[in-house]
């Protein structure tokens, strides 16, 4: 019995890590966006809701693919943190275009056009995708 048990301790090391780097984004990116997701989506705003999620998504996708492919625990964990700014840079990326369009995306968020939620989520778990797979060497 013991010999099936002998993973579990990198089992919690990988989960523990994977946890507190989800933490860790999920508090980054809603104090680096210049709205206050938390604060929205309690007044129910879907925008709000949509982006903030999609970019969680797109940030623990490549984060497991971090996990699955990792030859370390070191490995896994420097993977995760070029996952979080290659998430962190999305946001900014897509703030910039639609500046550049004369919007700004943080009102878009802010008054709840939903579009612009979709548009981030879509785009977030994009990037995360191409990350993980960029991770799979």
């Amino acid at each position: 019995m013991m010999h099936y048990l002998q993973g579990l301790p990198f089992f919690f090391a990988y989960l523990l890590g994977a946890i507190v780097l989800l933490v860790a984004f999920m508090y980054c990116y809603s104090r680096i966006t210049p709205h206050h997701e938390w604060q929205l989506i309690r007044e129910g705003n879907a925008a709000a809701a949509s982006a903030y999620g999609g970019s969680i998504l797109g940030f623990t996708i490549p984060l497991y693919s971090a996990m699955a492919n990792s030859v370390s625990y070191l490995d896994f964990l420097l993977w995760g943190i070029i996952a979080f700014g290659v998430q962190l840079a999305t946001f900014f990326g897509i703030k910039l275009f639609l500046r550049r369009q004369g919007e700004s995306l943080s009102q878009h968020i802010t008054e709840g056009h939903q579009a612009y939620g979709i548009l981030v989520a879509a785009v977030a778990v994009s990037v995360g995708l191409l990350n993980a797979a960029s991770m799979t060497w």
